[in-house]
């Protein structure tokens, strides 16, 4: 895919994070464009948009909501003030994500239970059924798609079951995530139109059939719910439903796609996690930090000097917490991924009030993916003869997994 804005002349003034090319290379990027002294890059595509690079600058932002504005996480060819019904601030229309303060926190704590560890962890048994059922499909081949057959379903099922949404439908929501995040610069046409109208109308068909036949599960959950003595509106248990399935899928399946390809080009790390079982949550953790998958975004709410320069009311600012995560400052030898690393403090999981509120979630379905591969493929390797394709936008991961398979238990 190429966006609308054309290739990319300069990544310090004219960098384009929806160019195929940002995503594939980002850490080449990123290491060019510190060593050249540019802590925070600059381009006029979607209409004005910014991208710091340090640990320091990415915090600072993420904790400042006075200056920033959460309204939307997503940078788009549009902002909210050119879209005639975009839902307002402090709202926003993927409550609590796109919300600011102070509704913000009221909002966030309303599902805080729903994602606690009590909950999450009970899962468990059903994650490493639900990984092994996709093995066992792969049958006896010698060459699987990891990406495509294995990582990019486990957070599809785990999601659609918790909502209370059809699993059947795993692969619409597989074309939708990628409708919403991996296509921001592509042209606005009555096809992808027609797409995002199809996706909404089905979030309301369902959410419509939970009104009438309660059930067990978060969208009933969200419709029982009240915030400040009233129940919440349509509009924001359709936005949340719509964060939980978007943000609960890309995200994690990118994870567990990055850590996997770490392993199949990291043969010693690979040995040892298969003949030390115990160090999968430390190596889990060690993955996220240096393969984090999501960039967050904001908006200015006015214009505001920014460590030197001049950024203008609605202007874009993205919050790469995958470049944080690569701060020498923060992080000894941050460009090598270290599996002992024992003291990691990372932003894989964001900074500030937004910091991600399904962690508990995304760690287990991690540990649990990377342990049952391996228990299930303790030698495995790329296979050279396709290419790794990556992501484009703000969820970075393998889209595209080819792996050999070089034993089995």
């Amino acid at each position: 895919m190429t966006t609308v804005y054309g290739p990319v002349t300069d990544w310090a003034t004219d960098f384009d994070h929806g160019d195929p090319e940002y995503n594939k290379n980002i850490h080449e990027i990123w290491s060019t464009l510190k060593a050249s002294g540019c802590p925070i890059a600059h381009t006029e595509r979607y209409g004005g948009t910014w991208l710091p690079l340090t640990y320091d600058m990415v915090h600072e932002i993420a904790y400042d909501t006075e200056h920033f504005t959460s309204r939307n996480v997503v940078v788009g060819q549009l902002k909210p003030s050119e879209v005639p019904d975009a839902a307002p601030a402090p709202i926003g229309g993927a409550p609590p994500i796109t919300s600011d303060p102070p509704f913000h926190g009221d909002a966030r704590r309303l599902l805080l239970p729903a994602f606690a560890p009590k909950q999450i962890d009970p899962l468990r048994t059903k994650m490493r059924k639900m990984c092994n059922d996709l093995i066992d499909k792969m049958g006896d081949r010698e060459y699987v798609d990891a990406a495509l057959e294995y990582s990019q379903h486990i957070p599809v099922l785990i999601i659609a079951e918790m909502l209370g949404l059809p699993l059947e439908d795993a692969d619409k929501f597989r074309g939708w995530v990628n409708l919403i995040l991996g296509s921001i610069g592509a042209e606005r046409n009555e096809d992808r139109m027609a797409q995002f109208m199809e996706f909404g109308a089905y979030l309301d068909r369902h959410i419509a059939d939970h009104v009438d036949n309660p059930k067990d599960d978060l969208i009933t959950f969200l419709l029982n719910s009240e915030l400040h003595g009233q129940k919440l509106t349509p509009q924001h248990v359709h936005g949340t439903v719509l964060l939980i399935l978007i943000a609960g899928i890309d995200t994690t399946w990118s994870g567990i796609g990055s850590s996997l390809w770490h392993l199949a080009t990291n043969a010693v790390d690979r040995r040892r996690l298969v003949e030390n079982k115990e160090m999968i949550p430390q190596a889990v953790e060690e993955f996220l930090r240096a393969y984090a998958p999501v960039t967050m975004a904001r908006l200015v709410k006015e214009d505001h000097e920014f460590h030197g320069v001049q950024m203008k009311e609605d202007d874009w600012v993205l919050l790469p917490f995958p470049a944080a995560n690569r701060d020498e400052t923060q992080f000894e030898n941050a460009d090598e991924v270290d599996i002992d690393r024992t003291e990691n403090r990372h932003a894989a999981f964001g900074l500030g009030i937004h910091r991600c509120i399904g962690s508990n979630l995304a760690r287990a379905e991690l540990n649990v993916a990377v342990e049952v591969f391996l228990e299930r493929f303790p030698d495995f390797e790329l296979n050279t003869a396709e290419e790794v394709t990556w992501s484009t936008g703000q969820v970075r991961g393998p889209r595209s997994l080819p792996f050999r398979i070089l034993a089995r238990s």
